[in-house]
This record gives C-alpha cells, structure tokens and sequence, in this order.
C-alpha cells in the first residue's frame, strides 16, 4: 500500500490511466487540458532531469502531490507549496436513501460542473477533468448544487475528488451524500476509496472522519514552473 500511495500520480499514471499519460518510464504528467498533475517516478537525478523534461519552455505549470518529499531539479522552481493529507475509507458506511436525487453527470453537464468548481474551487478541474472517472450530482431548482466524482485511478485505490457545493445550497449535507454515494461506487468496483484535504482544512478532515476515513499519511503539494 505505502509504495502506491507514496505517489499517488505516479501510481495512476503508470497503471491505469496510462491512457492520459505523457512522458517516459522515469517521469509523467497528465495531458495538461486533463489534468495538471505530474510526477517523477521517484527522486533519483535521472528521474527528476526526466521530470524537467516535461516542462517547456513558457508559462506552463503543473501539481505535484506525494507523501515523500519533493525535490526539483535546478530548472524547475515551487510557486506555492502547501501540507495535506490522504485519507482512506476504513469504515464503510451506507449512503443515506434520502438523496436518491444524486444522479450521473454526463457531457452535457461539463459546462455547469466547470462554473461550480471555479465558483468554489474544490482544486484543480478542467472541462475534460469528467473523463478521469465518473461524475455525479444533485441538482436543485434546475440547477447543478453540488458534485463529486472519482480522479485519480490506480490498482486497487480511487480517489474521490471535485466535491463542491453551490454556496446557495450548502448545509443540506449534500457533500457527504456525495462522497458516501462515490465511496460506494468505488467498493462495490472491487476497489478502495481515498481523498485529498489540505491539512489545515480541519472542518472538512472532521468531516471525512465522520463519513468513515481515517488519514493515512501527510502529502506535499507544489505548484511547480520552468524558471525564467
């Protein structure tokens, strides 16, 4: 478990959503209008040089998210840095049968699920970020109130992810709703679920214990660029 979750990119990238993947068997990033989440396989000068590889010239930028430390090479520099944690299911709890109104989210929907993730800003989502996993949500008064679907996808763990809500419906526990419903989906797939919250976000951390995780390690993010 511990070598997957080290780096959970690098883990997707290299299992099962190879599909996505640019790169080599040292470093990969997502298709950046998918994703911006790159990883190196590990810290070793060649893989860090291959992870600066990926990086052109301009003003592109990427999300780097491990437990292990993270080293840049000397072309590389950290915008912003920040602590996390990954949390995993370790209770599994039945979704409440009142919000039988979450439904899936299809293509149609991409273009209100990128107005409530810029309106509330969950992390990173872009409008083919729905084509890492299955989307769902609940709409109320004809509109989209709030989402959560599934990202990063690797052997044997899913992540749960974009889980927002509009602020005009917030406190009807429609994000738990949502996470339990994802949660669900991912054990009945065979597979376990995990989550990313920032470390300071002790509200939402209080939260995902109450919904059955439990935190499994601290993560490092970076938002990392070429420098100038």
């Amino acid at each position: 478990m511990s070598e997957l979750l080290n780096r959970v990119v690098w883990s997707a990238l290299a299992t099962r959503q190879t599909a996505f993947s640019q790169g080599t068997a040292l470093a990969r990033r997502f298709d950046p209008g998918v994703s911006p989440f790159a990883s190196a396989k590990d810290n070793s000068d060649e893989a860090l040089a291959a992870l600066e590889d990926l990086f052109p010239a301009g003003d592109d930028r990427a999300f780097l998210l491990q437990a292990e430390d993270i080293l840049l090479p000397g072309n590389l520099v950290a915008e912003k840095t920040a602590l996390g944690v990954l949390m995993i299911e370790k209770t599994a709890i039945v979704p409440p049968s009142r919000h039988a109104e979450i439904q899936p989210l299809s293509v149609e929907d991409v273009p209100e699920m990128v107005a409530l993730a810029e309106l509330t800003q969950p992390g990173p989502f872009t409008d083919r970020t729905p084509e890492l996993g299955t989307f769902f949500g609940v709409r109320l008064d004809g509109r989209l109130a709030a989402m959560g679907g599934t990202r990063l996808n690797l052997s044997g763990y899913r992540e749960i992810s974009g889980l927002c809500t509009h602020p005009d419906f917030q406190g009807r526990g429609l994000a738990s709703a949502l996470t339990l419903h994802v949660a669900a989906r991912i054990r009945a797939d065979g597979d376990t679920p995990f989550l990313h919250a920032y470390a300071d976000n002790h509200g939402a951390i209080g939260l995902y214990r109450k919904l059955g995780f439990e935190i499994w390690n601290e993560v490092n993010v970076a938002v990392v660029r070429r420098r100038t």
